[in-house]
């Protein structure tokens, strides 16, 4: 069978505990845009909220799963442990001005990969790196009044994944799922997508002796790119017959996806890029009010009163009270 090489990052899924705050720290701190509020297909009584730009494009796309009264995860072996998103080249000053202007907590500028970087954590502790990326041409979200054009975020760049081993990690991402090294370090090695530009790159770190610990704070998730339905099922079918577990198609209104785990632990994910989050809702009012799947609005009243209220302004943005 041929095999099919993934087109990028398709989006990451994180755990968050507040939904408020969240919401708050992602539109009005980072300036993305909430592109859906709806809810954990799985555990409708729970939200899963969507950030991107504009159009919540693939590659563009950071969702949470915000779990009132989750305990703090642990990073670790088997973990996403870190999420990067590509800024424009001259950018990082800027942003490490504005993060420690309003008390995020901040590292120092500093390189990694002949990569110049900046490297933060929400209030739930998950670690986000913000990329200098002067060939990342995406326009990103430019709908917050206090971060110009310029300095937005473009989208996502890259993620890391934490291994004990790299090896068996590795020979997935080449020999399965058709990934390309791109760059080699001692216990680290960078894999890319569709020629390795900003938003289909993985990197590897091996070597890292504790378990993680998956709650809050930390990534579920990687989903990475399929153009279609077709290109998906063929997929399915290769990772069957290579002897991975993998679910059945499934329906995520936004897109279809299948889930599998690569050998050191982490939750991979194949998600379509159709299609799409103005399937149910105009591209203008992307993120103002809660949308549920066809199957799921017999218990809208019910799915409705489980949920804490968002506060957002007319504009679809988190409301300052």
């Amino acid at each position: 069978m041929t095999q099919v090489e993934p087109h990028g990052i398709h989006h990451v899924t994180a755990i968050a505990r507040d939904p408020q705050s969240n919401v708050d720290f992602y539109t009005r701190v980072l300036g993305l845009r909430l592109v859906k509020q709806t809810v954990n297909f799985d555990a409708p009584d729970s939200y899963h909220l969507y950030y991107g730009d504009e159009q919540g494009s693939p590659s563009s796309l950071l969702t949470f799963f915000p779990w009132p009264g989750v305990p703090k995860g642990r990073q670790g072996a088997g973990m996403t442990t870190t999420t990067a998103f590509s800024v424009p080249g001259t950018s990082l000053g800027w942003w490490h001005e504005r993060l420690t202007g309003l008390d995020v907590d901040t590292d120092a500028l500093t390189s990694r990969d002949d990569e110049d970087l900046l490297t933060f954590r929400d209030p739930n502790g998950m670690v986000v790196d913000l990329v200098a990326s002067d060939g990342d041409h995406r326009s990103g979200w430019d709908g917050v009044a206090d971060i110009p054009a310029d300095h937005a975020v473009r989208g996502l760049h890259a993620v890391t994944l934490s291994e004990r081993l790299l090896d068996p990690s590795a020979t997935m991402l080449t020999d399965l799922l058709g990934m390309s090294v791109t760059g080699e370090g001692a216990d680290r090695a960078r894999f890319g997508m569709a020629g390795g530009g900003a938003g289909a790159l993985v990197d590897v770190a091996g070597g890292v002796r504790e378990r993680g610990l998956q709650a809050g704070g930390t990534v579920h998730h990687v989903a990475f790119r399929a153009p279609d339905l077709e290109t998906m099922t063929v997929w399915q079918q290769e990772l069957l017959e290579r002897g991975v577990g993998v679910t059945q198609i499934l329906d995520r209104q936004y897109f279809r996806s299948i889930y599998f785990r690569e050998p050191g632990g982490v939750l991979f994910e194949i998600a379509t890029d159709a299609p799409g989050f103005a399937v149910d809702e105009p591209l203008l009012e992307l993120g103002r009010h809660l949308k549920l799947p066809p199957w799921l609005e017999p218990d809208r009243e019910q799915i409705a009163r489980a949920l804490p209220p968002l506060r957002l302004d007319p504009a679809g943005r988190p409301s300052a009270a």
